[in-house]
């Protein structure tokens, strides 16, 4: 489902271990890291949306995680021209997501790739807060860097700024 703009409808989730760190997966078969995210579905809220992409990218389910927040507002970004695509159609040029805060009720051993037919991910880690934003791919920085500081104060990360100085690393 694109809209009219152009921009597919999306899910980002931010999950949180008990010590504040986030879950960085990273994409299959790649040495790309990202957040989970994925499609809203027509007719899907983004709460029914991030439950099912959970289940399917994470193996979790709902009794797994506590729901702390959801940005605002939709945060968008454009897709650079060599990914662009037309599925039925329609030309989408990027994303807009609504990003939600969770924290992980259970055990690492809960996380689990066999949940879907067509795993996304292989691997994952626990990793600082903040790290993300730096190792993401470069066109989502921004959406990374929005969703990071809004869900901060939520997530108890309000004490903290992203690191102005910290060095720069490669998107993967």
């Amino acid at each position: 489902m694109i809209d009219s703009e152009g921009f597919r409808p999306n899910v980002g989730i931010v999950l949180t271990s008990a010590a504040g760190q986030v879950l960085w997966a990273k994409r299959i078969g790649q040495q790309a890291w990202q957040f989970p995210q994925g499609g809203i579905k027509r007719g899907e809220s983004p709460e029914a949306a991030l439950f099912r992409e959970l289940h399917e990218e994470l193996g979790l389910l709902p009794q797994h995680v506590e729901v702390i927040g959801v940005t605002s507002g939709w945060l968008r970004y454009r897709l650079p021209q060599r990914y662009l695509r037309r599925p039925r159609g329609r030309l989408c040029i990027g994303q807009k997501q609504k990003w939600f805060a969770l924290r992980m009720l259970g055990g690492d051993q809960l996380v689990r790739f066999d949940a879907s037919d067509k795993p996304e991910f292989d691997g994952w880690r626990w990793v600082d807060y903040w790290l993300p934003m730096d190792e993401v791919v470069e066109f989502k920085r921004e959406v990374y860097r929005r969703a990071l500081t809004e869900l901060a104060p939520l997530l108890g990360q309000s004490g903290r700024q992203p690191p102005e100085d910290a060095p720069r690393t490669a998107a993967a």
